[in-house]
């Protein structure tokens, strides 16, 4: 079903039911042109109601559709021959009126929604721009200022701040209801949105827009041209700037960089568990047991907090409970001087969480996350604590790098383990790896992804290995990047390249603010397994050692003093400088290009690793790993996206090239090697 029509008194209403969203594809287009020459040809009609099945009204364009030829009639179409109406239409909004939608809405003489209404016009977040008038009536509606907080970014209003805008003409708990019986005699004393008067115009708004997403949204086109747009509309008749925002959207829909944020947004909606662990039955996650209250535990316990799970947080002692309390206490702080609660519910939520020495009184909860010190002993104390106290309940386990199978051979139930790797800081990183080790059961899984929907994340299921996805290509990047110091680049050049690329920070900045001293340990960890004819770069041990451990200490790759820039610590060159002499290397200049297309290869070859080996399922898990993860620019798409841009023959020969001068280091991944003899990428592996 896709449109449906209805009397209600005096008013003809047409229903968008396209579940679950309601997406605008080919058949709303043409059923909404039907249904508009229908109602307006019934003399005992004087209004029409636009609504949305369920509780969405228009949730946007399909998507599915922007990769092929645009097919008639167009939304432009619909939009004009909803303004055109003989009859005035009304939207009766609830629920998402996004994109498309809006642009629906907009063309309406009148809008009434209900609480629940978020409207906004996020194209940008897919490449685009809006292409149906979106860019053009918005600012004549709400003005330059709102329009220009809105459409570069993305951003949506909740109903509230609709109404305030005067983006919602109306608030009502039943929008349908109200839109058939309103008295429409204001709706029809102004005229159409295009016939507005243009707004004025707003420069320092568009200056400060385009400050924003050059920071937030560094490397996309979209954004830039989302401003252009808008403030057309203060010099531009209507016409003039429909026919330019137009022209902008299709020219946008075909580029690589709409192609690749496409391709993320359905990455990240097939990220879903495998059949058997979607049938099996999760435990209950209304209690829930956090042991370790650091960073990492006090982040989920305050997550959990926040998604309505009674939590338990375990300490060693009681001082460590009570520093535990404080750093929840502080991001419950937190939140409330960012207005996103209330001083009395923060308070009534931090009363409601336990903190406690020792583990009784456990066993009613349905999971436990045990989040403490990176250490196997630590962690085998703490599992076995936990198997006693909780012997019904889901256990996971935090650990960034440590063999999940070698825990669950500490349990008398093996298969009630399963490893949930948060990233910090974990009540707000999105991502969340789910480890399924050997003998992990589905219901384990199932509860690790019923966990995920629970608090918003977005669940990719990996295998056992030393840093599962995530951290096994951050190990490699990181390898790769210690090698091309030691041949010539500079630490300050690589991440200049990668920010150029579209990463936020580069490698060296990221390993300041994160502290030298966590890869640190892990090395050490690493230490009497690393192969001896492996080339090793001690650089960072040495700062390490030497207390330069970051932003932390003062100073890393980079010096920090207080309020000031930071600049790149001249100490670093010398340690460079020795460690290439040890190894026999004249180190000589390499130029950008160089330099970003080794690190890029460097994560394209070990995400082949982790293909063929069976440790990611999909080349969209890997890519969604290092998009929401370890800062991969989304509108790249992902390593593995990339690389089939770039074409898996061309990634082939210059692997070749690199294995032949470091074969231990650059040992060409099987799965390559099959790709080029098939002809296929590796987005062909999905598609089976």
């Amino acid at each position: 079903m896709s449109i449906v029509t209805d009397i209600r008194g005096t008013a003809g209403v047409i229903l968008i039911d396209r579940v679950p969203v309601n997406a605008i594809n080919h058949d709303i287009r043409s059923g909404i042109l039907d249904a508009l020459a229908e109602l307006a040809g019934n003399p005992s009609l004087d209004r029409i109601v636009l609504a949305g099945a369920g509780k969405i009204f228009a949730a946007g364009a399909d998507a599915g559709e922007f990769s092929k030829p645009p097919t008639d009639p167009g939304l432009p179409k619909v939009v004009a021959a909803i303004e055109a109406s003989s009859l005035p239409v009304v939207a009766a909004i609830r629920g998402a009126c996004l994109g498309g939608g809006l642009e629906l809405a907009l063309a309406c003489r009148w809008r009434i929604a209900d609480q629940t209404a978020q409207l906004g016009l996020p194209e940008v977040v897919l490449g685009v721009v809006p292409g149906s008038g979106g860019t053009q009536r918005l600012p004549r509606l709400v003005g330059m200022e709102t329009a220009l907080s809105m459409i570069p970014q993305g951003r949506s209003l909740k109903a509230a701040a609709a109404c305030e805008a005067g983006l919602v003409d109306a608030l009502d708990d039943d929008p349908l209801k109200a839109a058939c019986e309103a008295d429409l005699a204001a709706a029809l004393a102004r005229p159409p949105i295009s016939a507005m008067p243009r707004p004025l115009a707003a420069p320092e708004a568009a200056a400060a827009a385009r400050k924003t997403v050059a920071k937030k949204m560094r490397g996309q086109r979209a954004p830039a041209e989302a401003i252009t747009l808008v403030e057309l509309t203060a010099d531009t008749d209507f016409e003039t700037g429909l026919t330019k925002e137009r022209a902008c959207f299709l020219e946008l829909r075909s580029t690589a960089e709409c192609a690749a944020l496409r391709y993320v947004f359905f990455a990240e909606r097939a990220a879903r568990p495998p059949a058997s662990v979607k049938a099996a039955d999760p435990q209950s996650l209304d209690k829930t047991v956090v042991v370790g209250g650091g960073t990492m535990g006090a982040g989920i316990a305050y997550a959990l907090m926040q998604s309505g799970s009674a939590v338990t947080l375990v300490e060693r002692d009681d001082e460590a409970a009570a520093s535990a309390r404080a750093r929840v206490s502080g991001l419950l702080d937190a939140a409330v001087s960012r207005g996103l609660t209330s001083a009395d519910k923060a308070a009534a939520q931090l009363t409601s969480m336990r903190f406690q020495a020792g583990y009784d009184d456990l066993q009613d909860g349905g999971l436990a996350i045990e989040a403490a010190f990176e250490d196997m002993a630590v962690k085998k104390d703490v599992l076995a604590a936990l198997d006693s106290a909780m012997p019904d309940a889901v256990l996971a386990t935090n650990t960034s790098y440590l063999d999940i199978d070698k825990m669950a051979g500490w349990l008398a139930d093996p298969s009630r383990l399963v490893g949930l790797h948060f990233f910090s800081p974990a009540h707000i990183m999105k991502l969340l790896e789910i480890v399924r080790g050997k003998a992990s059961s589905d219901m384990a899984l199932a509860t690790g992804f019923a966990l995920a929907k629970r608090l918003g994340k977005l669940p990719v299921m990996v295998g056992v290995c030393d840093g599962f996805v995530g951290n096994r290509m951050l190990q490699r990047v990181r390898e790769a990047a210690e090698h091309l110091l030691l041949d010539g680049a500079e630490f300050t050049q690589i991440d200049r390249v990668m920010t150029n690329f579209g990463y936020a920070m580069g490698l060296y900045m990221t390993q300041d603010l994160s502290g030298l001293d966590i890869a640190w340990a892990n090395r050490k960890r690493q230490a009497d397994n690393r192969d001896p004819n492996r080339r090793y770069s001690r650089v960072q041990d040495e700062m390490c050692a030497a207390g330069r451990l970051g932003r932390k200490s003062g100073a890393g790759w980079y010096v920090y003093e207080d309020g000031a820039k930071p600049v790149p610590n001249p100490d670093v060159a010398a340690l460079v400088e020795a460690e290439a002499e040890r190894h026999g290397i004249s180190r000589r200049p390499m130029d950008d290009d160089a330099v970003l297309n080794t690190l890029l290869l460097a994560l394209i070859n070990e995400a082949a690793g982790l293909l063929g080996e069976g440790i990611a399922g999909r080349a969209a898990d890997v890519d969604l790993v290092l998009v929401h993860g370890y800062g991969f620019p989304r509108f790249r798409g992902g390593p593995l996206f990339h690389a089939d841009q770039i074409g898996i023959a061309t990634i082939h020969e210059q692997l070749k090239e690199l294995e032949a001068g470091d074969p231990l280091v650059w040992k060409m991944a099987p799965l390559i090697e099959q790709l080029v003899a098939d002809g296929k990428g590796f987005l062909d592996q999905d598609a089976k």
